[in-house]
């Protein structure tokens, strides 16, 4: 708890990161794998803290769990206990996910109600909706949500589902429900994120028959037979486009590998727009993990642009904190719009602290650009604001403290050491913090 990080400005970051596996996608094909019976196997996960957490969640459903680097197995017994353990389930949000396999599973699922980031309100309106609609009854009750689809004249049948919003823990739930159940079920205005189509194509290779997977629609022919199988988890195209704007706002030539960039097409536009030159480049073999990689090159101060958090492919609300911390160095005023939680400009009055002029008004926040920021002590309220405030201290005069950096590294494996080999001044300590 005691734990910061001290940054100092240091000139431009230079050099090539590796990125592995993405957070948004191994926590759900950890909960995908209590759909079969038997040994599944996930490589390329990242080394956060997360990963282990959610193991813990499955143990209390009866799994046995190892993580050994960057591969996790999970073996899943014949008879599952559908009631998940309440101090392991409030340790993260994405813990929700194992609803829908457990109610596929065991026809019966208890999960507490989750934790998770400081970003806003995320109800589970549209998971119970969806799961109601494929024939369960589900409700809140003493602080957990309880699905059940067992009982005469009780099953999970496939439906028509209209999802309000493109949710992606609604999507995931529903999908992973429907595998099991009887008929064709279609959702509409399913999520699209890579992350999404990463799930697809696990279930898939498990024997799930499902196609849509990157699109709008998804459709789901109940009734296979699972498998256990092996699955690499896609990169993280939210930590390779972090490297990115590191790279913008520092004016640094910096190569990421193993995201496929394809995936972060609007940012690299916008990057572009900023005054960065942005590329495809193909990595020497022995480098990242084969998958493609980009390269952002930048000198001088970034231009201004604006930026509009929407559902993949538009901007993602994690990234939404680089955005800001970029349009406070740049040449010109930014307007921020977040549409998707309403918690996220918490951010925005650290930044201030730095000395970002920046003002915050309902779901639109303003940002002039300084040329440069000063330093001062700020505090992470969540993963991505955490690393946002570093990448300011990055472009600030002084000595910059971070806190509560336990966020940081929830959904960045080797923060502080990718940043440093890219040629920052950044370094842990461990101290009380002085408020």
């Amino acid at each position: 708890m005691n734990e910061h990080f001290v940054v100092r400005g240091a000139g431009p970051l230079e050099g090539a990161v590796d990125v592995v596996g993405a957070k948004n996608s191994v926590l759900k094909l950890m909960a995908a794998a209590l759909l079969a019976e038997g040994r599944t196997t996930i490589t390329n996960c990242p080394r956060i803290l997360d990963v282990p957490l959610m193991g813990d969640v499955l143990r209390s459903l009866g799994c046995d769990v190892s993580v050994d680097g960057d591969v996790v197995v999970i073996d899943v017994p014949a008879e599952l206990n559908p009631e998940a353990d309440y101090r392991s389930v409030s340790r993260l949000r994405a813990s929700v996910c194992v609803l829908g396999p457990l109610v596929a599973r065991c026809r019966r699922a208890v999960v507490p109600l989750p934790g998770g980031d400081a970003i806003g309100s995320r109800p589970l309106d549209m998971h119970q909706a969806g799961l109601r609609l494929l024939g369960a009854r589900s409700e809140i009750s003493h602080g957990c949500v309880v699905a059940e689809a067992d009982g005469p004249g009780v099953a999970l049948r496939g439906a028509q589902i209209w999802l309000d919003f493109p949710s992606v823990g609604a999507t995931e739930n529903i999908l992973m429900a429907s595998v099991f159940a009887e008929g064709t079920t279609v959702i509409d205005n399913a999520a699209r994120e890579p992350e999404i189509v990463d799930l697809v194509r696990m279930l898939q290779e498990m024997g799930a028959k499902i196609s849509g997977g990157g699109t709008s629609t998804l459709t789901v022919h109940g009734g296979a037979d699972l498998t256990p199988t092996t699955h690499r988890v896609i990169g993280d195209r939210i930590v390779g486009a972090t490297w990115a704007f590191a790279a913008v706002m520092t004016g640094g030539d910096v190569t990421v590998r193993g995201v496929d960039p394809h995936h972060l097409d609007l940012v690299l536009d916008k990057l572009t727009q900023a005054g960065a030159t942005t590329e495809t480049v193909t990595p020497a073999p022995e480098a990242g993990n084969g998958a493609p990689a980009f390269r952002v090159r930048a000198g001088g101060r970034p231009r201004s642009v604006d930026w509009v958090t929407l559902p993949y492919p538009g901007f993602a609300t994690d990234l939404q904190p680089m955005a800001i911390a970029l349009s406070a160095v740049s040449d010109g005023t930014s307007m921020i719009t977040e549409n998707v939680f309403e918690g996220r400009f918490r951010f925005v009055e650290e930044m201030v602290r730095l000395g970002a002029d920046a003002r915050t008004d309902g779901h639109h926040a303003v940002v002039r650009g300084v040329e440069r920021l000063s330093s001062a002590p700020v505090w992470a309220s969540d993963i991505r604001a955490g690393a946002g405030l570093v990448l300011a201290g990055l472009v600030a005069d002084g000595e910059t403290e971070v806190w509560d950096v336990a966020h940081i590294d929830r959904g960045y494996p080797g923060f502080v050491e990718n940043l440093t080999a890219l040629g920052g001044d950044v370094h842990r300590v461990h101290a009380p913090p002085q408020r």
